[in-house]
């Protein structure tokens, strides 16, 4: 059983993955054996992954580019080629959300969410892809979202990129599959991080509104969203392809009308 999990070997990159649910990924893939890489921009933040990596006495490369920048992402994965090996794995983790109403959102913000979520992993799967064909065999995870599958008030932006992130997950499916490259996705539902703290204090209206509507009667962790992250990138998933694997605690299977439901 541990062999479907065993990641012995296999170079791991997990864009974006320096904070709460891309980090959490990065540390199960290190723990099952990946040699992970991890990019950012931001240098304070790789710092902070590096520290987060060292206190589970596991081993992390980071690097700085820009997963929006061909060139930038063409020598970002040459420096991962030169030093950790070619990529085997690939998270396509890094992502943006800006909660602005459609007549209030500037074109320019909406085509950069556009940019970040769903032209980068184009981006960056096209850089990996090449390998993964003539090793015939490689794993492409992008982070979708429940907003994949429907809309909400203000992220008009975010819910278009997801939705056409989850298409795009289908359709380097129907071309890379033969290859024996799985590719799928992964919709977290509402997790428990540094940035949902201030909504989940007990009496907060969207708290009592994610709690009511989830069948599992709590909010997701990081490593729940993990641990999906792995099934994905073992030899236990070979034949899974193609899918969004929501990891929302059922909240999908429990949508319809409820009061309130604007404040979603």
């Amino acid at each position: 059983m541990k062999e479907l999990f065993d990641l012995t070997g296999k170079t791991a990159l997990v864009t974006g993955g320096t904070h709460g649910i891309g980090l959490a990924i990065a540390l199960i893939l290190a723990k099952a054996g990946a040699n992970v890489c991890v990019n950012d921009r931001d240098k304070d933040k790789l710092e902070g992954c590096r520290k987060a990596f060292a206190a589970e006495k596991l081993e992390v490369y980071t690097l700085i580019f820009d997963v929006t920048d061909e060139k930038d992402v063409d020598k970002g994965i040459s420096e991962i080629e030169q030093h950790i090996g070619k990529v085997d794995i690939l998270v396509n983790n890094a992502g943006i959300i800006k909660r602005i109403p459609i007549l209030d959102m500037p074109v320019a913000d909406y085509k950069q969410v556009l940019d970040v979520d769903l032209v980068a992993p184009l981006i960056v799967s096209k850089r990996v892809a090449p390998h993964m064909i003539s090793q015939r065999s490689g794993k492409i995870i992008n982070m979708c979202s429940m907003m994949s599958v429907y809309g909400r008030n203000t992220v008009s932006a975010y819910a278009s990129a997801k939705g056409g992130l989850k298409l795009l997950t289908a359709n380097m499916t129907c071309e890379w599959a033969k290859y024996n490259i799985q590719i799928n996705g992964i919709g977290p539902g509402y997790i428990a991080t540094a940035q949902t703290a201030p909504i989940r204090e007990n009496g907060h209206p969207f708290n009592d509104l994610v709690m009511t509507r989830t069948p599992a009667g709590r909010w997701g962790q990081p490593e729940d969203v993990a641990n999906a992250a792995l099934f994905l990138a073992s030899k236990a998933s070979d034949f899974v392809n193609g899918h969004v694997l929501y990891v929302d605690g059922g909240i999908l299977a429990n949508f319809g009308y409820v009061k309130g439901e604007n404040d979603l």
